[in-house]
């Protein structure tokens, strides 16, 4: 069976379940709109922690990654001014 199918064919089954979960729930209509608004806002909230942290983990590894190509930058630099002296100092005997 193809794997494209058998993904189509669990979410096919999740939305009918909660589908009949909804159309047999004991709470009235809106008790259960209510439910369902309450836990859409509360994986709102969820993933935009989620969000936040991700974007914060992404933020601090960025500044990592600028400091350290500044010093290998700076470190360089370094490198070609030590080298330039060099070939003046031999140029000079």
């Amino acid at each position: 069976m193809n794997s494209g199918k058998v993904l189509l064919s669990v979410f096919a089954g999740l939305a009918i379940g909660a589908a009949a979960g909804i159309l047999l729930a004991p709470d009235k209509g809106s008790a259960t709109r209510k439910n369902i608004a309450d836990k859409g806002d509360a994986y709102a909230q969820k993933l935009n922690k989620r969000f936040k942290g991700f974007i914060d983990d992404l933020t601090d590894r960025f500044e990592k990654m600028t400091e350290e190509a500044e010093t290998m930058a700076e470190i360089g630099a370094n490198k070609v001014a030590k080298g330039m002296d060099q070939m003046a100092e031999s140029k000079r005997v």
